[in-house]
């Protein structure tokens, strides 16, 4: 059995590996000199390889279609791709919200060790661009490069998807996919920053924010609730919560962000404490109040947001002013005018409709000896590991079901 297998990346890397110690002869058709370019980047470089979670929190963390991966989180667990990473001799470590990284912290690491793995299995690269999958007669033969033609008995598609195109990710494989008549559903970027309607952004850009509350509602109503961090930017707001509340904007309205700057104190406490303030310097002008509880770079439109002069002094605002400011520390809001590019999300929603996809073999319904893996299908989920998780899961899979074949 000869598997050609379409990318280099985290699924096609991980199923030649699988596939070749099972006695397939691999192939991996990589448009890039080297392997894993994308997998580098993960994790701002620390590579999230999994989350150690159990079925049940797998199975929240993935909005959509989380029913077609039952038989995948079956066959390859967190805890197997763990117990594989660390046979390769990559030594994992657990973080907050069981996030999985390399003890090194790097994803150099995670990519040399599939890369080892590989050569060790006899798994052979090629460095060229897929263009278009051969069909004959219903069955896929092989694929046509840029520079050759390539014949195999079976061929996976694990391209990626279309974020990061300076990674390879330029959504080639959608391409391929179409031709051979699977349905794309609409692409679109996931774990995205998003951008706001008001102004202040800019004047904040570069603050980060840590402990704080996100409420994402749409119309008004929540779809999305969490504390941790975030990053103010020019165009709008960025950081892991709000990458997160990306992930849940699927319906279409008007999506608003509320951010509780101090979620540890109440209304009352938040007034209690911004008195204390103002009694240990009652003649300081506000913004030197404010100082106290804010990043500086958020003080002004803080100001801006409650209707304060700067030069005020803290002894001279009223009860009314006080509790303005305390509202406005518990729900400093936005409106979200929209997604970033494509090119700045993590990962691309959408892609090869799973119902043309047989769920226990990632075998193509509609194409004889066509699989795929990874972010080419329509399948993604949340930050924390769950989407490299998709990966090698669905990888394992195809790997199993092209050795059974031998």
């Amino acid at each position: 059995m000869k598997l050609l297998i379409i990318g280099g990346g985290a699924a096609g890397c991980f199923a030649a590996w699988q596939a070749a110690a099972r006695g397939c002869e691999v192939l991996v058709i990589e448009r890039n000199e080297r392997i894993g370019r994308k997998l580098r980047i993960t994790g701002k470089g620390r590579c999230n390889l999994t989350n150690d979670c159990d079925r049940d929190t797998f199975f929240a963390n993935i909005p959509r279609g989380a029913r077609f991966l039952y038989s995948a989180y079956a066959a390859c667990s967190p805890q197997d791709v763990m117990a594989y990473f660390e046979g390769l001799g990559v030594p994992l470590k657990v973080e907050r919200g069981n996030r999985v990284f390399p003890v090194s912290d790097r994803a150099q690491d995670v990519v040399d060790a599939l890369h080892r793995a590989m050569q060790k299995e006899g798994v052979r690269l090629v460095q060229d661009r897929a263009l278009s999958l051969l069909i004959q007669e219903g069955r896929c033969i092989g694929v046509q490069g840029e520079r050759g033609t390539y014949q195999g008995d079976r061929v996976l598609l694990a391209a990626g998807g279309s974020t990061y195109p300076a990674t390879g990710s330029q959504g080639d494989g959608y391409a391929m996919a179409r031709e051979a008549g699977h349905t794309i559903a609409p692409l679109s970027p996931s774990l995205v920053p998003l951008e706001t309607l008001e102004r202040d952004c800019a004047e904040m850009m570069g603050v980060s924010l840590k402990n704080v509350r996100l409420t994402l509602r749409c119309d008004g109503k929540r779809v999305y609730d969490e504390q941790g961090e975030m990053l103010m930017t020019h165009f709008g707001v960025s950081g892991p919560l709000v990458l997160s509340a990306s992930a849940h904007m699927e319906a279409e309205g008007t999506y608003t962000l509320h951010i509780d700057l101090k979620p540890a104190l109440s209304e009352e406490q938040l007034d209690a404490r911004l008195l204390r303030e103002i009694a240990a310097a009652p003649n300081k002008q506000l913004p030197g109040i404010l100082r106290r509880l804010l990043p500086q770079s958020m003080v002004q439109p803080m100001l801006g947001r409650c209707g304060l002069p700067a030069r005020m002094q803290g002894n001279s605002l009223t009860k009314p002013q006080r509790r303005r400011i305390c509202e406005t520390f518990k729900d400093f809001s936005f409106t979200v005018r929209g997604k970033r590019p494509m090119e700045e999300g993590i990962i691309t929603r959408g892609g090869v409709l799973t119902r043309e996809v047989d769920p226990r073999t990632m075998a193509s319904k509609l194409v004889e000896d066509l699989s795929f893996a990874g972010e080419v299908l329509d399948l993604d989920a949340y930050t924390g590991g769950f989407n490299l998780q998709i990966a090698f899961s669905t990888a394992y899979l195809a790997a199993q079901d092209a050795a059974k074949n031998i």
